[in-house]
């Protein structure tokens, strides 16, 4: 499958969680996200949906905040510890998107997922036990099952 991996603020392209699903066998684009302004990020991401046509946009942190800004002409969505209510996203998600986040995250509040959560219909929400990084053997597990749930629908 074709997956767009849009990372958060401190990472770069490359890093573990887009690393791993390539190791599984997923095409995966990893665009530089430039840390500011935030519309550019978003633009990246748009230009990148319309040249590559992903299956599968994966947004962790602020890339779950690009993912949830950006136009994803129906791709199937994972957010890992999205960090909307930091870059004053709209909180308006498909039904169908899937929210990966630990309880215990001390960057993004686990308060905004549930926020999500009650406020749109058809989400899926995955605790996981880990720290914001999302990046322990087992959430990266979690992560590509959601992945590959998408490539049997």
């Amino acid at each position: 499958m074709k997956v767009l991996f849009l990372h958060g603020l401190e990472s770069r392209p490359g890093g573990r969680k887009a690393t791993f699903l390539k190791e599984n066998g997923h095409e995966v684009s990893n665009p530089a996200l430039p840390k500011k302004p935030f519309d550019i990020a978003v633009k990246i991401a748009n230009d990148v949906i319309n040249y590559e046509k992903p299956d599968v946009i994966v947004g962790s942190s602020r890339g779950g905040a690009v993912a949830m800004a950006a136009n994803t002409k129906g791709c199937k969505v994972i957010l890992i510890a999205p960090a909307w209510k930091k870059f004053g996203v709209s909180k308006n998600l498909e039904p169908g998107t899937v929210i990966l986040h630990s309880e215990t995250d001390d960057i993004v509040p686990f308060e905004d997922t549930q926020e999500l959560f009650r406020n749109n219909t058809g989400l899926e929400v995955i605790s996981c036990e880990d720290n914001h990084r999302m990046s322990s053997e087992e959430t990266l597990q979690k992560i590509l099952e959601c992945v590959n749930s998408f490539a049997t629908e």
